[in-house]
């Protein structure tokens, strides 16, 4: 499994950046995270800063991180590509289509940091269980 250090996800996204910027080949994966990048028009000024790298995002302050975000709408995006956790593809389907798969990738973000924060904090591994049925209550909401 690849787990990327803090400093390897935001030159990740930097560089992808730059390289749409500069006309560059992006890879499969850079050219996915590029379209994020494009829908958050929010954190280009953020991306494109000298201390990118080194930036704190504290939420108590009101800044959120972009490179999170970004990362975790990759995750949700490799996660629909695969179903997996199954029944995330119909639950994303089912609120994709009551609005934009933008806005139905949020919810289900919201879902997937609430359980990266209880494994963080239990110290247990990520219960898949538990993630699909908030996204699922989160579908059948709509």
């Amino acid at each position: 499994m690849f787990n990327p250090s803090r400093d390897q996800v935001r030159e990740f996204f930097i560089n992808t950046w730059r390289k749409h910027r500069s006309h560059e080949l992006l890879s499969p994966l850079e050219a996915m995270a590029l379209g994020w990048i494009e829908q958050h028009p929010e954190y280009h000024e953020t991306i494109e800063s000298p201390e990118a790298m080194t930036r704190e995002f504290n939420v108590e302050e009101g800044h959120s991180n972009p490179f999170l975000h970004l990362s975790m709408h990759l995750a949700i995006a490799e996660q629909l590509s695969i179903d997996h956790p199954r029944g995330i593809k119909q639950a994303f389907n089912s609120m994709a289509s009551g609005s934009s798969g933008h806005d139905a990738a949020h919810e289900i973000m919201e879902c997937l940091g609430q359980v990266v924060w209880e494994s963080q904090r239990l110290g247990t591994p990520l219960d898949s269980d538990a993630y699909i049925d908030l996204i699922r209550r989160r579908a059948s909401r709509d």
